[in-house]
């Protein structure tokens, strides 16, 4: 393959967004191992050659969405507003309680909590290790079967939904039902991050995955909307549009519905939760679609940016 170098703009460009984003992570959260990592990965791709310079401004909306996330650190929600705890669980249990008894009725997690299945737990897990992987793996697909318009636009979708979830954690700070049942109704800043149902799949495999995700997670009310609910979604309307396959669309869906139920199941969300994050991918997909793309200067920048990744394709 062929050393094509980016142009001193480019170069400039790449340059200046790397060290901002390195300074503002140093000082505000720290550094980890897969900072310097994703740095010197982005870095070394950018500078190889023109196929994996488009790559990386690519896979741009991904970065952004990962950054965004972590940089969510700087400033948690519950410094910026009071958490629902009791009010989500009341209605919770209003809209949706099960009864189980005279006078007595459980939300759903509640009722799971009581009623497992290893069948379901193992499900679970596996539904849950998809929730990210399989939504950049059904992008890259598109990516590298040339299909680079629909890449951008779910793309950029992903990402748009991710803010619009980011912005109602610090708008509604959020407690999940996990932490109700074993904290009660008080929110305490920093609470550690918590497996819950999940914790039946790291024992019956022993690998520790969820124990290992959460145990890293420093905010953990930022329940609603479930974005979890949402990243599948996003992919299976974009699989349905630009026409993937039954095998894309088919995989996508059931990952989708399992997603869906494991989230209430592992008591990770309430169903107002999922509901929410179901409401967020498509008021995501309605506003980039049908608002941006009406916008005649977006539109053209949609071009320009397709036209640049998809150079010599």
């Amino acid at each position: 393959m062929k050393l094509q170098l980016p142009t001193p703009r480019e170069s400039s460009i790449c340059a200046a967004v790397l060290l901002i984003w390195l300074a503002v992570t140093a000082l505000f959260i720290g550094f980890r191992p897969e900072h310097v990592l994703l740095t010197a990965l982005i870095f070394a791709l950018f500078f190889a050659c023109g196929p994996t310079r488009r790559l990386v401004v690519a896979l741009l909306p991904f970065i952004v969405f990962g950054i965004s996330y972590d940089w969510m650190n700087i400033c948690p929600n519950y410094q910026v507003n009071p958490v629902d705890t009791e009010g989500l669980y009341n209605t919770e249990k209003s809209l949706f309680g099960i009864s189980v008894a005279e006078g007595m009725r459980l939300t759903p997690n509640e009722f799971f909590a009581l009623h497992r299945s290893t069948i379901m737990d193992f499900a679970a897990g596996i539904f849950y290790l998809c929730w990210v992987p399989l939504p950049i793996a059904f992008g890259l697909w598109l990516y590298f079967t040339g299909r680079r318009i629909p890449y951008l636009h779910f793309a950029l979708v992903f990402l748009l939904v991710n803010l619009l979830g980011f912005a109602f954690y610090y708008i509604h700070p959020a407690a999940p039902p996990w932490y109700v049942a074993i904290h009660g109704m008080e929110a305490v800043p920093g609470t550690r991050g918590e497996v819950a149902g999940l914790g039946a799949f790291d024992a019956m495999t022993g690998l520790g995955i969820f124990d290992a995700l959460y145990a890293r997670n420093s905010n953990v009310f930022a329940a609603l909307p479930s974005l979890h609910s949402a990243y599948t979604l996003v992919a299976l309307i974009y699989a349905l549009r630009s026409r993937s396959g039954a095998i894309w669309t088919a995989a996508l869906a059931i990952v989708t519905a399992g997603i869906w139920l494991t989230a209430v199941y592992t008591s990770h969300h309430y169903i107002i939760d999922v509901l929410a994050g179901i409401s967020c991918a498509l008021l995501g997909f309605a506003i980039f679609e049908y608002v941006l793309m009406k916008i005649p200067a977006f539109a053209r920048f949609i071009g320009r940016y397709a036209a640049y990744i998809s150079e010599n394709i």
